[in-house]
């Protein structure tokens, strides 16, 4: 007759093992891994990043380039803005800026060219203003398409206190009085007969105004170099499509006497 003590003891184990049994379970609902599942497990490579991830993570050369260009342009053109206000340090200028900044605007260059083509009497020199109008209004609407295309905003510190602006006026690239500057410069010096020290200071001229467009904050660097790059190759286009008695006769006989 087994004691009370032995059937108390297997009553015990008998706990135990089901309570081990119950814990074994509920860690492993699963059968266990083998050796080959655990291989594969491992093997598997993570899904690929997205392609627009993989550009964040790995920018490209040209990407960095162009921001470190960026960040130059806009620290230089800052810097360069020692006219922008008053209270800059060449703030005493700005009158002087101002003025340039006159002589490089499209409506006295169009208003100079129109009553200069109705004053004429030389049919050589209509042809010459005829075509420089021809230039101003080509340089206007080509300067408005950029500026619209681009959208590139004026520098932070300008004031808003330029001369007879309209709504595309707001953005910064290219510069207008730039590309008018060199536009003008080359057509004066291909088509006047200047002396020497007039067609230096044609030059000057050109410079100075793309000069101070940066100075008076109006414009970051970029918008005045591309600006004059810009002017100079119009010019090729103007002489290209050179406007003549032959070519168009009725533009000329509008403006005969």
């Amino acid at each position: 007759m087994p004691s009370p003590r032995s059937s108390r003891e297997r009553r015990a184990g008998s706990g135990g093992r089901l309570e081990f049994l119950s814990l074994v379970s509920q860690r492993s609902p699963g059968p266990p891994d083998s050796p080959s599942r655990r291989r594969e497990s491992g093997s598997s490579a993570p899904p690929p990043l997205p392609e627009e991830d993989c550009m964040k993570l790995n920018p490209s050369f040209l990407g960095i380039a162009l921001s470190s260009l960026l960040a130059i342009d806009l620290w230089a053109s800052k810097r360069l803005g020692v006219c922008a206000g008053e209270g800059s340090a060449w703030g005493s200028a700005r009158p002087l800026m101002k003025v340039i900044e006159v002589s490089g605007h499209g409506i006295p260059w169009l208003l100079g060219t129109f009553y200069g083509l109705c004053q004429s009497d030389s049919s050589a020199a209509r042809e010459v203003l005829l075509n420089l109008l021809f230039a101003l209004l080509l340089d206007l609407v080509l300067v408005a398409v950029v500026k619209g295309l681009v959208r590139r905003r004026r520098p932070t510190h300008n004031k808003r206190d330029m001369f007879v602006t309209i709504s595309v006026d707001k953005y910064s690239f290219p510069s207008g009085h730039a590309t008018r500057a060199a536009l003008v410069c080359r057509f004066f010096l291909h088509h006047l007969v200047l002396a020497v020290p007039l067609r230096v200071l044609v030059v000057l001229w050109a410079l100075i105004v793309g000069v101070s467009r940066v100075m008076l904050g109006r414009h970051n660097v970029t918008d005045v170099l591309f600006g004059l790059l810009l002017g100079y190759a119009l010019y090729s286009v103007v002489e290209y499509c050179w406007l003549s008695p032959l070519s168009a006769p009725a533009l000329f006989a509008l403006w005969s006497h």
